[in-house]
Formats: C-alpha cells, structure tokens, sequence
C-alpha cells in the first residue's frame, strides 16, 4: 500500500481522493451498478472474479481502504482513526460503491483482533480483507432468541477436536457462507458461562443450510443444522467457557453497523432508496410550490430531520468508536433509532404512493412502487436483527442510564 501517513489530513485527504478517482472502474459509474447488494459482498464467488465490483474490491484491498484501521500485517491500512473517516467520507462523497461488504469486516474481524491468538489471526483476517471468503453468523436459535444465553448448540470434546451438535436459525447468508462464527454450549450446568466462541468451516460434513423466505418475498435468512460436525481444537477462539465476553462484543459491532446505512453517504436502514420529499411531491402534487396535503408535509418535514439528526449522532459515535477502540453500549441508542426511523420513513414513502403502495408484483405498478412496499415490509425485520427493540430498551435503561431492575 502507498504511504498515507501523511500528518496533514488536508494532504491525505487530496491523496485519498485522487486515488479513489483513478482506480474506480468506469463501469460501475452508471447509476444501475449501484442498485445490485449481492454484488459487493465478499466471497468466493468474487474474489476471482474480473468483473469490475472484483476488480475494484482487490485494488482496495491491496491498499488497505477494505479495512482502514487494521494492521497491515493482517491486510489492513493502519490508519489512525482520522485517516480512516477520511476514507470514509471520500468514497462516500464519490458515490463510490463499498469495495466490500462483509460481516468478517463489520463484526468478525474487530473480535478477532481482541481475541484470537496469532494464529488465528494469520488465517483469516488477511482473507477478510482480501474478500477472499464469506462470513456467517450462528447465535440465534429457535429457542435462544431475545434471551441468546439460553443456546443449546452442543460443542463437545472429543480428544483431538469439537464436535458441535443443533440447530441456528436467522443465520443471514448462511447458505453463501464459507465459514460460520458461532456460539456453542460446552457446559451445560452454567448459563452465560458455559458458552464457547467458534469457527467453523460450512464446508464441514454434517452443516446444512435451509433458506427462511420472509414476507417481503426475499430469503436472507437460513435454518443452519450441525450434525456431528467435526471442527479443530484451533477453532476455538479465546478461552473455553469464555464466549459470552466476546458475543457481547460482537453484538455491539454488529448493533454498529446495522444502524450505519443511516450515517455518511448510508441510506435509510431500508425501504425504498427513494428521496421521501420527491416521492410525495410526485404522487400527492403541490400547492403553491409546497405539498399539497399539509399533515404529510409535517410528517416528510420532521422525517427528514430526524434522518439528519440521527446521521450526525452516527458519525459522532463512530469517531468516538475509533478514538477509544471499540464501540460502546450507545450502539444499543443508535441501533434502537434507526430501526424506529426506517419503518416511519418506509411507512411514509408507500402511504405517499396510494394504492400504488400497495403493488405486490404484475402489471399496473413501476418497479420503485414495487420495491417501496417490498422495502416496507422488510424494515419490520430492523427491529428484530442484532437485537430486538425491547431487548436494547433494556440495555439502555441499564447500561447508558444506570436504571435499577424493577421490583
């Protein structure tokens, strides 16, 4: 990677900005080549690939831009928290697609770098960084949801390896995935100490995957089933019995980034990607050069603002993240927020809309029409995803607020 350390931000910035402009492949400037999320997720798939997504996700890579912060010797740019939100900020002022998206980078890799041992560092973060393979998550399952410490995914000791045993369910991706982080139960007599971190490889005899199709019509979601699967000793991460301080971690990387579609050059946390203002200006109409339904015009007006506001805070927090080394409990705050922020701004772009909200597929509906209510329909997972609402109300009243537990 080119030396960026320059101490002057203003230089580095020209810098960063120059090479972002020289390297981005021209095909991906067309508006539609930024509308397919598949395509900058790592993987496999991928990272072999001459397609321009690859092409661009590499350059970054052997850069450093895919993950700023990250030692070099693991593939990262070592940059300091500075450096890195100028980064940040120029791909986002360039309307630069993400180089990679990937839970290895938003939430694997942090905890790996506070946990794993050398080793393990070696193996995967490199790959990582490179996009060179894919990520899933295994916590949730059917009966470990909001209360995660109750897991009974068996992982036990059989001499020379682990040998996990149940079932995950929610595992985004799960069936695109190289390699799975997972929570297991290694002693049953404890509840929140008796849960192990792992890897394991979905290549493994005995993993199966089955997709959850969800109301929006779209299957990100799988039922993963271990069967006798066999993993090394060496995939254990940190201490035996040792897991739950490291899912607690995770989950406060992971509470991070699903809130960050909201923060610079992010979207909405989802829904439908278009401007609410121009949505209901084109199907509501206007009135002396304001829209014509006055409670909507309040409604879009304070959206708007509190998109804004919550934006600001974002970008706050993260700077407070990378200045201390890892995200706070006000990741509960922020995710909290957004998730509550998507579904009114979904709500309001398909209540703008009509009946022609209210398309499902066939004839007599636009594409957008048809993505504003699928995108509605799919924030009501927000709520649910890295956390339920109720479940981070409570580490607020908790954690930031010093709130006792009721009698």
């Amino acid at each position: 990677m080119a030396d960026f350390g320059a101490a002057d931000l203003d230089t580095f910035r020209t810098e960063v900005r120059a090479w972002l402009e020289a390297n981005y492949p021209a095909e991906l400037r067309d508006a539609d080549a930024k509308t397919d999320p598949e395509a900058v997720w790592g993987g496999r798939a991928f990272a072999g690939s001459d397609d321009p997504q690859s092409v661009w996700m590499r350059r970054c890579a052997e850069h450093g831009f895919t993950a700023p912060t990250w030692p070099k010797e693991y593939g990262g740019g070592g940059l300091s928290p500075a450096q890195a939100r100028v980064v940040d900020q120029e791909i986002a002022r360039g309307h630069y697609r993400p180089p990679v998206l990937s839970f290895g980078i938003w939430m694997l890799g942090p905890v790996l770098l506070e946990y794993a041992n050398d080793a393990q560092k070696a193996e995967h973060m490199p790959r990582i960084t490179r996009g060179e393979i894919r990520w899933c998550q295994g916590y949730s399952e059917p009966g470990a949801g909001s209360d995660l410490a109750s897991l009974a995914t068996k992982c036990e000791d059989k001499g020379d390896h682990w040998q996990i045993d149940g079932q995950k369910v929610w595992t985004s991706y799960a069936d695109k995935a190289d390699w799975c982080f997972c929570l297991v139960r290694t002693d049953a007599t404890k509840k929140h100490e008796g849960i192990s971190f792992v890897l394991i490889d979905m290549a493994s005899e005995g993993v199966e995957t089955r997709p959850i199709k969800l109301i929006s019509g779209e299957s990100p979601f799988c039922e993963t089933f271990f069967t006798g699967v066999k993993i090394p000793k060496g995939n254990l991460v940190g201490k035996i019995n040792g897991g739950w301080e490291i899912a607690k971690r995770l989950l406060q990387y992971e509470r991070q980034n699903i809130s960050a579609g909201f923060g610079e050059g992010g979207g909405v946390g989802g829904g439908s990607a278009a401007d609410l203002a121009e949505v209901a200006k084109t199907y509501v109409g206007l009135e002396d050069g304001k829209l014509a339904d006055l409670e909507l015009r309040r409604r879009v007006t304070q959206s708007k603002m509190n998109s804004q506001t919550l934006r600001q805070t974002i970008g706050r927090v993260a700077a407070e993240s990378r200045a201390s080394n890892g995200p706070s409990a006000a990741t509960s705050i922020i995710k909290y927020a957004a998730a509550e922020f998507a579904k009114e701004r979904a709500e309001l772009v398909v209540e703008a809309m009509g009946g022609l909200g209210l398309g499902w597929d066939g004839a007599g509906f636009s594409a957008p029409e048809l993505s504003a209510v699928h995108g509605w329909l799919r924030t009501k997972a927000n709520s649910i995803e890295g956390g339920t609402s109720e479940v981070n109300l409570n580490v607020i009243s908790k954690r930031v607020l010093g709130l006792p537990d009721p009698k």
